[in-house]
């Protein structure tokens, strides 16, 4: 009896030795295991509402090009059947090609004459023949004698998208310059251009006839 119970304890004692051995053992490899699976689901979870967050921005400007789209490529610039014949000012002849400084475009804001100019990055285009949308009862009239450029690159139809003096866009980002640019080649196809907005400072340039000829053939 004595024996049997002797066996008894050293069994009992081994096998509580061998489950706190193995308790031992795998705690601090237990608590490492968890602590990298924590840090690497964070950082998959960061990575995560990162790229939510500039799928949701692109997905923002996306919207707001396509708003101002509808507005303008349906019926600011025109492009509609007759938009043009039911202004009287279409029967304007060509405007000569030459330079513009700010105070010189703002003349040209179908009040004061019945010629309308607008600038978009740098290129004044002579807009007239969309008067019905450009002029001062115009949906977009508030851009006529004026840059255009930043209320075309913000989606901005109002005077917060206008600056009194000669605006260079350098705080712009890169998303709302392409858009900028591609409004300009959007008026280009459809308007006559004259000449470029001039910075402060800068010279106008002289255009022959025969460089004013062949502008003019190139977008007819």
């Amino acid at each position: 009896m004595a024996a049997g119970d002797g066996d008894v304890k050293l069994g009992t004692l081994g096998s509580s030795g061998e489950r706190g051995g193995d308790g031992g053992d795998g705690s601090p490899g237990g608590a490492g295991a968890t602590a990298a699976g924590s840090s690497w689901a964070a950082a998959l979870l960061a990575t995560g509402w990162e790229m939510l967050l500039n799928v949701a921005l692109v997905a923002l400007v996306l919207l707001g090009a396509y708003r101002l789209w509808v507005r303008w490529g349906r019926r600011g610039l025109g492009a509609g059947p007759g938009a043009g014949e039911e202004s009287p000012a279409a029967t304007l002849p060509r405007m000569k090609k030459r330079d513009f400084s700010l105070e010189q475009l703002r003349q040209y804001d179908g009040a004061r004459t019945p010629r309308i100019l607008l600038a978009v990055n740098g290129k004044v285009f002579d807009v007239t023949k969309g008067s019905k949308f450009y002029g001062p009862a115009g949906p977009y009239g508030i851009f006529a004698g004026r840059d255009a450029s930043r209320g075309l690159a913000t989606f901005c139809l109002d005077k917060d998208a206008l600056r009194d003096e000669y605006d260079d866009l350098s705080d712009l980002n890169a998303v709302q310059m392409e858009s900028v640019r591609e409004w300009e080649m959007q008026f280009k196809e459809k308007y006559d251009y004259v000449g470029r907005l001039l910075k402060p400072g800068e010279e106008p340039s002289e255009y022959t006839d025969e460089e004013d000829t062949k502008d003019h053939s190139k977008q007819d």
